[in-house]
């Protein structure tokens, strides 16, 4: 090779964003890989980072806080280029936000948005929790012509989304003079303590017209539940659009569920790292829109939030 075209060469590296003169590395905590939700955004993550090249590592917190904050000083001591967080509780991250910005490694939230505010080189990717429990009841209100008692079952109260979804469900209930909450307690996200709960409620006598669940898995525990007692009429209704969702759905036994699109989430939070680290983000938060499904639409949405 040519002094000029060693000379060209050497230029063009040094003219390079740091971004592209070497491979990114993202460290990917998330809360818990059994909630089908936080798979499936798992799984939409790996995706992107495939197609973009970019080495991730996946670690799970099973729920505990204290782990998950191991897990994210074990990025920053090796060196990640990037961390994305799912947390297990919205409310406990401080810890992990100052040893992020010690370290001057961009955090970027996803899915769970922390109550906390977002400072230089923070971000957060995903939906609105209060606007996802409206339309959720606003739909289920409607199939009930706006008359009926309903239950709740509410996600881990840890999470900002349990909280809020739940919020939104009670202000809508509120608007119309024939509802009412009558029964309301957590199933921490998964469906056989869904189904645990439901069965509860059902031996206590309460008249129940309808059950809003904070997320799918829950909404199918409270299916699988009413079914065993032969209360095949209590309308139910969740939130993700998870594909098993889709098919209780199709069978007639869930009323409706509002998608949470994690393609759009994983994929967003993968961008916006990619961002973070440029230097070439305009905003703190993307938020990903959600969508009511029923039986009309369903078919729509059978090739989204798959692993």
């Amino acid at each position: 090779m040519n002094t000029k075209k060693i000379a060209l060469l050497v230029c063009a590296m040094a003219l390079a964003p740091a971004s592209q003169a070497k491979d990114l590395r993202i460290g990917v905590a998330l809360a818990n890989f059994d909630l089908n939700f936080v798979s499936i955004l798992r799984t939409q993550m790996a995706n992107e980072m495939k197609k973009e090249n970019i080495q991730g590592q996946f670690e799970d917190a099973k729920g505990d806080v204290a782990v998950q904050v191991q897990q994210v000083e074990n990025f920053i001591n090796q060196g990640v280029d990037a961390i994305i967080l799912n947390p297990v509780d919205t409310q406990g991250v401080k810890r992990m936000m100052d040893a992020a910005t010690k370290a001057n490694i961009p955090l970027i939230f996803v899915n769970r948005k922390p109550e906390v505010e977002l400072t230089d080189k923070m971000a957060y990717v995903g939906s609105d929790s209060l606007l996802g429990g409206q339309m959720e009841m606003e739909a289920l209100a409607k199939k009930m012509n706006y008359k009926g008692n309903v239950a709740i079952l509410m996600g881990a109260l840890s999470a900002e989304e349990a909280r809020q979804r739940t919020k939104a469900v009670e202000d809508v209930i509120a608007k119309y003079k024939d509802m009412k909450v009558v029964e309301k307690q957590s199933a921490q996200w998964m469906r056989n303590e869904a189904v645990d709960v439901t069965s509860g409620w059902l031996l206590s006598g309460n008249q129940i017209d309808a059950i809003a669940a904070n997320n799918d898995e829950m909404a199918i525990g409270a299916i699988m539940a009413l079914g065993q007692s032969g209360k095949n009429e209590v309308l139910v209704a969740g939130i993700d659009g998870t594909p098993d969702a889709l098919q209780f759905i199709k069978n007639g036994k869930l009323a409706l569920t509002v998608f949470q699109d994690a393609a759009g989430q994983g994929v967003g939070a993968v961008t916006m790292a990619k961002q973070v680290i440029d230097g070439t983000n305009k905003d703190k938060f993307m938020w990903i829109p959600y969508q009511v499904i029923t039986k009309d639409n369903y078919e729509e949405f059978a090739k989204k939030n798959v692993k």
